[in-house]
């Protein structure tokens, strides 16, 4: 395939064997019961399971392998949110080289003990990754180190590109690709990929509301803090940029809300630990499953590396918005027996009681009355109000936690 980019299918090809010895190549697998409920033959990507949990290993080696023996001497330095970080870490500590990884200030914790894990030097530096770059040049100039650029140059690109390579020669029968979109490194050479093996298939890229450079290119850019920070990226690649718009043939963007509940169905229905960024491609498909109803839809899992803290907090908010875990405020006589008579209502209709902490002694609940905040697991909505109707019989009074001020 003849392309007017620095990056070509050639090149894509050539990364995919250079590093084919020290990457994983990840499956490809089907997944039935997400299929079944979007309307479409969903396969998943699983960058997942790559060496540092993402597919920036790929790029990152690609990148260090084409490095002549003088800058391997002097060192790389990298600026990243996180998964960029571990695959230079990674590889450049396999290879003997020194790597000064900067990342910004609100960079998962877990992202940061994985990168110095590695063997590399970690500085902190601004709020978003774009700050990064000024005080990465800087260290780079100071001390004749590389910068190795997380998506805007020839050797990442054709590295990312390897995914595409993999997905479809592993299921040649898939239509259309889903990628996440930051830079746009993934994206542009999973497009030059993708359109050279299959040129009638579909492209679609994904990025976050807070961050949608490519999908609204002369709108603002909302920014700041985004469960997706893999791709919370304010500046696309120039390199990057003219292969996603002759490549990709349409650029969606998701919420925060649709890329949490993505990382919660991924968790519970194929048990697979997404980043938000590694959701966005599935949470595209979950708000839009006409979109890609009837049709074979690759998506790229493309990270799996998140803080540990928040993964469970988006999935008890997952159980949460499903109905299978209720707050609810109970004010109950006070008297004895009251209180095993609320716990018996609940089990009786099959509720599991989480948490349980009382309110006696506030002023705003009356002198013979007790109220009893409670966290009951149910199997659902429906059951979480025959929960409801069985205190209500007990002549409980009940309010939602979350329906509180």
């Amino acid at each position: 395939m003849t392309t007017p980019f620095a990056v070509t299918f050639a090149h894509v090809e050539a990364a995919a064997a250079r590093i084919r010895d020290a990457v994983i190549r990840t499956p490809t697998v089907p997944a039935p019961a997400l299929s079944a409920r979007l309307g479409c033959d969903l396969r998943l990507k699983l960058e997942t399971l790559q060496v540092t949990g993402s597919f920036k290993a790929r790029g990152a080696l690609n990148k260090l392998l084409a490095l002549p023996p003088e800058a391997r001497a002097r060192g790389v330095v990298a600026m990243s949110a996180g998964n960029h970080a571990q695959g230079v870490a990674y590889h450049a500590g396999r290879l003997g080289i020194r790597a000064v990884i900067v990342m910004p200030e609100g960079t998962p914790f877990t992202k940061i003990a994985a990168t110095e894990s590695y063997g590399a030097i970690v500085e902190l530096f601004g709020r978003e990754i774009d700050a990064c770059r000024a005080h990465a040049d800087a260290i780079a100039a100071r001390h004749g180190m590389t910068v190795i650029h997380p998506y805007d140059d020839p050797a990442i690109i054709a590295g990312q590109g390897s995914v595409g390579l993999e997905m479809l020669a592993d299921a040649p029968e898939i239509e259309v690709v889903v990628v996440p979109i930051g830079g746009g490194g993934l994206i542009a050479g999973t497009a030059l990929a993708a359109k050279a093996l299959k040129p009638e298939g579909t492209v679609v890229g994904v990025q976050s509301a807070a961050y949608p450079t490519l999908a609204r290119p002369s709108g603002p850019i909302p920014g700041g803090t985004t469960l997706a920070e893999g791709i919370a990226v304010r500046t696309p690649g120039a390199l990057t940029r003219p292969i996603v718009e002759a490549l990709v043939d349409e650029v969606l963007v998701v919420d925060d809300r649709a890329v949490e509940q993505a990382i919660a169905v991924l968790a519970e229905t194929v048990n697979v630990v997404a980043e938000g960024a590694g959701a966005a491609g599935l949470a595209a498909v979950m708000a839009a499953p006409g979109r890609f109803a009837g049709r074979t839809v690759g998506v790229v899992v493309c990270g799996g590396n998140i803080d540990n803290r928040l993964l469970s907090s988006v999935l008890l908010r997952g159980l949460i918005t499903d109905g299978r875990m209720v707050g609810l405020r109970v004010r109950i006589e006070d008297r004895p027996g009251a209180l095993a008579a609320l716990v018996g209502a609940v089990a009786r209709v099959g509720g599991n009681i989480v948490e349980v902490a009382h309110r006696r002694l506030h002023l705003d609940v009356p002198v013979k009355s007790v109220e009893v905040d409670i966290e009951i697991e149910t199997r659902g909505t429906a059951h979480a109000e025959a929960v409801i109707g069985a205190l209500e019989e007990i002549g409980a009074a009940c309010q939602r936690l979350d329906e509180l001020d």
